[in-house]
Parts: structure tokens; sequence; C-alpha cells
């Protein structure tokens, strides 16, 4: 059984987590808390002007933050048809989502993950998580729990239990509004 209710008491006081992901593993937080994104961005040595991804559960977990009624009917439904999975959209974001989120764009990174530990632990918390590689800058990214307790231990407030989902590259990222892919998948 995964310790999910412990990740989550870590994720309301404001703590950084670690968690697998259909590729490697994941490092996150609440995506309402500066103060825990700053933790994150420290902890990974990553500049604050990249911004976050966001990992959630369901469309609905992502309606605060994204704005979908801006693109044509055609790209909400390819959005929408490959979720949940491994694809990870960039859209225009909501107003009023924090630049800690954002970065320096206008629109935000967003993916309904097909983890079945991830979606469990999405929604048991009741809401997306930012969501970065596990690996300290110029380390390659984290792939099991003894990896992620190696590399980042301690600066950790809980590592959640369990395996990738095996895929062996990272997700792919596509730009909703001009229809590139900006990483392969």
């Amino acid at each position: 059984m995964a310790n999910i209710e412990q990740v989550c008491d870590a994720l309301n006081t404001g703590g950084v987590i670690a968690y697998p992901t259909e590729g490697v593993f994941g490092v996150g937080c609440d995506p309402d808390s500066p103060a825990a994104i700053q933790a994150l961005l420290e902890l990974k040595q990553r500049p604050k002007h990249k911004g976050m991804i966001l990992i959630a559960a369901s469309v609905e977990q992502l309606e605060p933050y994204i704005d979908l009624n801006t693109l044509t009917p055609e790209i909400r439904e390819e959005i929408l048809a490959s979720w949940p999975g491994p694809v990870t959209w960039v859209v225009p974001k909501r107003e009023g989502v924090s630049d800690w989120v954002t970065g320096e764009f206008d629109s935000i990174a967003v993916r309904v993950t097909d983890h079945p530990l991830v979606r469990q632990l999405c929604s048991v918390y009741g809401k997306p998580l930012t969501s970065t590689s596990a690996n300290l800058s110029g380390q390659p990214p984290c792939m099991t729990t003894s990896e992620v307790r190696q590399q980042l231990g301690e600066r950790l407030s809980a590592i959640l239990e369990g395996e990738t989902g095996g895929r062996v590259k990272p997700t792919e990222i596509r730009d909703a509004m001009s229809g590139k892919v900006l990483r392969q998948g």
C-alpha cells in the first residue's frame, strides 16, 4: 500500500515531495504555495523563469489554472483525447495564475497523468502537483526510490513509494497554440 496520506501531509505543510511518473521520478509541491515552489526551485537549482509543469488526475483539477476556451474546438479535442496519458500540453493560462508556476510565460504546461499511483495521489490531495524531474542540476533523472534517496534524500519532505510507468523517454511536450512538438516523447 502506498504512503499517500504521509505524502499528502507533507504537501499540506508546504513540503517538497518525490513521486514516480510515467518515465522517471518527479519532484513536486503545492502549485498554490509560492514558498513550496521556491523550496523546490532551490532544491533543483532551477531558475523561476522556466516555469513548472502541473500534473493532475483529471482535467477538472486543471481548470483553475488553464483556459482552453481560447483554443479551437479541434485542438481542445486533441488535448482531451491524449489524456490521461504521457503528453504534456502548453496551453493558455487562466487569469491570476501565479508566475511561480508559469515563470516568464503567458501559458502553462499541464498533463493528466496515466500513472495510477500519481492519479491516486492527486485525487486524494484534491489538486494538481508541480512536476519536474527528480535530480540535481546536471545529474540524470532518478528512476527508482533508492536513486531519489541517494541524490535528494534529506532535502525532501516525503517520497511516494512506487515504480515508474516504464517509459524510457520523458513525456512529450506539445504547444497547443503553435502545434509544435517542443520535446519528443
